[in-house]
């Protein structure tokens, strides 16, 4: 009996020190493979990619990753999304390789991976506080279909009705069918649908939970149509119109600082939608520098690199590790701490089959009754 136990402890010993070994070797597996992969990155000496119309996030991610990784330049250009992938395609066309990645919007990168100008992402993963799924919301999500190339690391809801307090009370619109109104006719601000933009997200929401009838209907209201952000919420703030859609917090600060009559209207019942934001992460295909792209991936997708993109963008990771509640206070709520993940998938509004199917059709219903 004695001998038998003895064998057991053995047995326990020896299987606790493979795992012991195993574990090690897990780890050093991926160490070895970080470190290599910096020198390599320092070696190449530079990284440039396109990111959004940001200066403060320029400046945050710039000073940041640069304190990380001194030996490695980091080239930010800055401009909105489709104009940063027109550079990316045309110099690709021309045989120049010169931007490694892309942050931008959801729809926005879809014109390189359609042109075969993307490579995937998931593969330059290597920390393990990136890599495990268990370190996001919703595990690692996607935005294409193949699960490959479009990697979104945002996800979340913006108050985008926005009401002035003089003119309505918040319970005269609790549903999206309330905005068909008669007495509303003439009197809701919208930004235009027909460009991109929140008021071309919230129309093709529009559009999939409430469907076409609606949106024509909703055409008939006289809607004030602009493309000028800072135009609608003035009119609002004017007691011009009494409502706007598709404008955010951000667009209504300086009003609200000057203690305006403008409040963001309550959740109706219908919902809002999800959104990656501008947090659409797209890798080009032979980059010149393959190595410090995948230092600054790990690095954006680490902790540390979402808490510096979320404060200065104001928009919301699905990290689970990163505070992202204050952001209630800017009209913004992560899907994380208010939404199960079957919820947010209910509400999405960036998939490639979302985009492709309600967009395009939504946004050719708005170029036909929108006048």
């Amino acid at each position: 009996m004695k001998r038998i136990i003895s064998l057991l402890v053995s047995a326990m010993c020896f299987f606790l020190a493979e795992g012991e070994l195993l574990a090690g070797e897990a780890k050093g597996t991926w160490q070895a493979e970080w470190e290599k992969t910096i020198e390599a990155a320092k070696k190449e000496g530079k990284l440039v990619a396109g990111i959004p119309a940001s200066a403060e996030l320029r400046k945050s991610v710039g000073d940041t990753f640069k304190t990380r990784f001194p030996a490695i330049e980091l080239e930010l250009t800055t401009s909105r999304g489709p104009t940063n992938a027109s550079k990316i395609a045309a110099e690709h066309a021309a045989g120049v390789r010169y931007f490694d990645l892309l942050i931008s919007g959801t729809y926005t990168p879809f014109s390189l991976l359609n042109a075969g100008i993307l490579e995937p992402v998931e593969p330059l993963f290597i920390l393990p506080e990136v890599k495990e799924p268990k370190r996001w919301y919703a595990g690692h999500l996607w935005i294409d279909n193949s699960k490959r190339y479009l990697y979104a690391f945002q996800a979340y809801q913006s108050e985008n009705f926005w009401y002035n307090s003089t003119l309505m009370k918040p319970d005269e619109i609790r549903s999206y069918d309330d905005l068909l109104n008669p007495k509303w006719k003439g009197k809701i601000g919208y930004l235009d649908p027909r460009s991109a933009g929140g008021g071309t997200s919230t129309w093709a929401f529009f559009l999939k939970i409430k469907g076409e009838e609606f949106l024509r209907k909703l055409a008939t209201q006289d809607l004030l149509l602009s493309r000028d952000q800072r135009q609608l919420a003035d009119s609002l703030a004017k007691a011009k119109i009494i409502l706007t859609v598709g404008l955010t917090y951000y667009t209504f600060a300086p009003f609200l600082k000057a203690g305006l009559p403008i409040k963001p209207l309550p959740e109706l019942k219908e919902g809002t939608y999800t959104s990656c934001g501008s947090g659409a992460l797209s890798v080009v295909k032979s980059s010149p520098h393959p190595n410090a792209t995948k230092v600054f991936v790990n690095w954006l997708l680490s902790k540390e690199g979402q808490e510096v993109y979320g404060k200065a963008m104001g928009q919301a990771t699905r990290r689970l590790d990163v505070d992202t509640k204050w952001l209630t206070e800017h009209g913004t709520r992560a899907s994380k701490d208010f939404l199960t993940v079957e919820e947010n998938n209910r509400l999405e509004n960036y998939s490639e089959d979302t985009l492709f199917q309600i967009w395009t059709k939504a946004t050719a219903i708005a170029t036909e009754v929108l006048k």
